[in-house]
């Protein structure tokens, strides 16, 4: 039996609303949930993404979610980068394991890793199935500090050793000054930041945090490309060598 929706869910959102409608009509989908700045309320339209997580009691079928993920792309969902990771319940408490995962319109094969499961375990919303809180295996501190500094020293320590990418994708440079505030945070505490609190412990300049917070409220504020670069990557730099073990 396919599971219902009403009219309106919990996020309030159009294109979840429309996205938990088309998956009512496939029986295989058994959950829908909300994660990211979206459940944390601190999403700001025309700026953050939409993070959504499905459960299935198979291994997904990708070519109707590519379709209904086409539709609401050039429909409803336009410009809000709505993504969804679909996993299969035999493979949920595995944090390495691949599932196929709508992002910026495309279908790939990615894990559900630990820090959206810890998103979902403290802010995560229920569109339909079984409760949020307990569809997820429980994530502790220990495991957010763990995440946190696997991503820093992973993904972050490769791009530290490529400064020209600061420079060449400015978007690189912002998000890092953001990530490396989270990741400090969450390894000294056992807690994620949202991003937008995170801009206040970025170790940047205060004119350099007060444009960021601009444009984290959608204001078109320019950023200084390399001035930015450089204090980004810095910033990083230093984060990798403290996080390292």
């Amino acid at each position: 039996m396919a599971p219902s929706t009403e009219s309106s869910g919990p996020a309030g959102h159009p294109a979840v609303d429309a996205l938990a409608d088309r998956l009512a009509s496939l029986p295989w989908v058994t959950g829908l949930y909300v994660a990211g700045s979206l459940a944390s309320n601190d999403h700001v339209p025309g700026v953050s993404d939409l993070d959504l997580v499905a459960l299935t009691d198979r291994p997904p079928d990708t070519q109707p979610l590519s379709s209904i993920h086409g539709e609401l792309d050039a429909g409803v969902a336009a410009g809000d980068d709505l993504g969804c990771a679909y996993v299969d319940v035999a493979r949920r408490d595995d944090p390495e394991a691949p599932h196929p995962t709508w992002t910026h319109g495309r279908l790939v094969h990615r894990p559900l890793t630990t820090i959206p499961r810890a998103e979902l375990a403290v802010h995560g919303l229920t569109v339909f199935g079984e409760d949020v809180r307990t569809a997820f295996p429980p994530v502790t501190e220990d495991d957010i500090r763990r995440a946190s500094r696997e991503e820093v020293c992973g993904y972050w320590a490769k791009a530290v050793r490529h400064p020209a990418w600061w420079i060449l994708e400015p978007e690189i440079a912002e998000l890092g000054l953001s990530a490396m505030a989270r990741g400090r945070h969450a390894v000294e505490h056992g807690r994620l930041l949202t991003k937008t609190a995170a801009i206040a412990h970025a170790d940047a300049p205060a004119w350099l945090r007060a444009r960021l917070r601009e444009r984290r409220r959608g204001d078109p504020a320019p950023l200084p490309r390399l001035r930015t670069a450089w204090i980004a990557w810095n910033d990083a730099r230093r984060t990798v060598a403290s996080l390292r073990p």
